[in-house]
């Protein structure tokens, strides 16, 4: 099999479109990640039930190496089935005072604020939002806002790594100092990052991602990161049957079936119970890929291929919302189109050119990865031409 090169998508044999530009949003399997589920699925199909060992086996491969990738100790990582999985376990399982104050952003994705609404009706909690738009213009005005409201008392604050309209990559290390200053705890929603950008989860409390953007796996896979230290005070509200200390030793033991054995008190608490592992696996080929390759050369790549397209855009009249400074970029191109062309009616056309895009919230949205090579740049930009010409000449 191919080994794996930026820019080369030979692993992606059936991909259709000519530029997959929509990782942000589903990213297609490659060759490894498809042998990886079909090798598990067919395991099953030969061995039943004596499959699950080589499952444990290859689980706590993949711990290691999502604990690799941000920087976290594989007991502090437990998988889930997505990123909103991660973030519902969390606001499930904080310790709740009636009162705490929750910290949340306007215009983040719904699944990074869901949860936490749920949590403020449930627990008798209070939400406070802070505006995105500050933090479009610098860190240091979007961070005010925030110190204001530590200032006044906040439990936690959570937060995208990165946002999913605009890319905009949010200041992590600042919050988690300005959290740890006020005794806040921080929560991340990392699955527009994971994968594309390098992360440290370092003064980070809780973070929570999916395999089936960046990280290049499949969807029904993901994973929550949570500190050591905050382990510990969880509340075990969503714990499962498996989420026990030696959970399945009376299935092997006689006379082991208790009730009483202790929860986890680390974050594979969340697996309570049977998990995909077609997915797993799927999940482990592709963070292989991904730490083979580095994240930092990753998001170098893309960050190339971004640079190149994005001043042609400008100049065909698209409004760019792609931060200027380098350090607050992330893997995501996001346009408004020119004045008088509808967005939705342009990324059909784009796309039926065979142009893989999406249009968040109103924005065009392009994502590159690893396999994308820069040299197609100047085709997307006349499939872009084409698509203005259409949807104008439609009017």
């Amino acid at each position: 099999m191919t080994r794996p090169a930026l820019g080369d998508r030979s692993l992606f044999p059936a991909l259709r479109p000519r530029a997959y530009l929509n990782h942000a949003g589903v990213s297609p399997p490659s060759a490894p990640v498809l042998e990886a589920a079909r090798a598990v699925l067919e395991d099953f199909a030969e061995r039943g039930g004596a499959a699950v060992g080589a499952a444990l086996e290859r689980r706590a491969r993949l711990r290691a190496r999502v604990a690799e990738l941000i920087g976290a100790r594989p007991e502090e990582v437990g998988f889930t089935q997505n990123t909103s999985a991660g973030v519902q376990a969390v606001a499930l399982c904080l310790p709740w005072r009636p009162g705490d104050r929750v910290l949340l952003f306007e215009g983040e994705f719904p699944a990074n604020v869901t949860p936490w609404l749920r949590a403020a009706e449930t627990f008798g909690l209070e939400v406070c939002f802070v505006p995105l738009e500050p933090f479009r213009r610098s860190d240091e005005e979007g961070l005010a806002l925030v110190e204001r409201e530590l200032a006044r008392g906040v439990r936690l604050v959570a937060v995208s790594a990165v946002q999913f309209k605009s890319g905009l990559r949010m200041p992590l290390a600042e919050l988690s100092r300005r959290c740890a200053a006020a005794h806040s705890e921080l929560f991340v929603d990392a699955v527009q990052a994971a994968g594309a950008v390098p992360l440290d989860v370092r003064g980070v409390d809780y973070l929570a991602a999916g395999a089936h953007k960046w990280m290049m796996g499949l969807l029904g896979a993901g994973f929550l990161y949570v500190r050591s230290e905050r382990a510990a005070a969880l509340v075990p509200r969503t714990a499962g049957w498996l989420s026990h200390e030696d959970a399945a030793r009376f299935l092997v033991e006689p006379g082991q079936l208790r009730y009483d054995r202790p929860v986890r008190r680390r974050a594979d608490l969340v697996e309570g119970g049977g998990a995909s592992e077609v997915g797993l696996a799927a999940l482990l080929a592709s963070v292989e890929i991904l730490c083979g390759l580095g994240v930092r050369a990753i998001s170098a790549h893309v960050t190339r291929y971004l640079d190149r397209l994005e001043p042609a855009l400008v100049e065909r009249g698209f409004e760019s919302l792609r931060p200027k400074e380098a350090e607050r970029r992330s893997g995501i191109l996001s346009l408004l189109s020119p004045p008088g062309v509808d967005v939705a009616a342009l990324a059909r056309e784009v796309q039926a050119r065979g142009v893989a895009c999406a249009t968040p919230d109103g924005a065009i949205r392009f994502s590159p990865h690893w396999p994308n090579d820069g040299e197609e740049v100047p085709w997307v930009l006349e499939v872009v031409d084409g698509a203005l010409a259409a949807v104008r000449g439609a009017r």
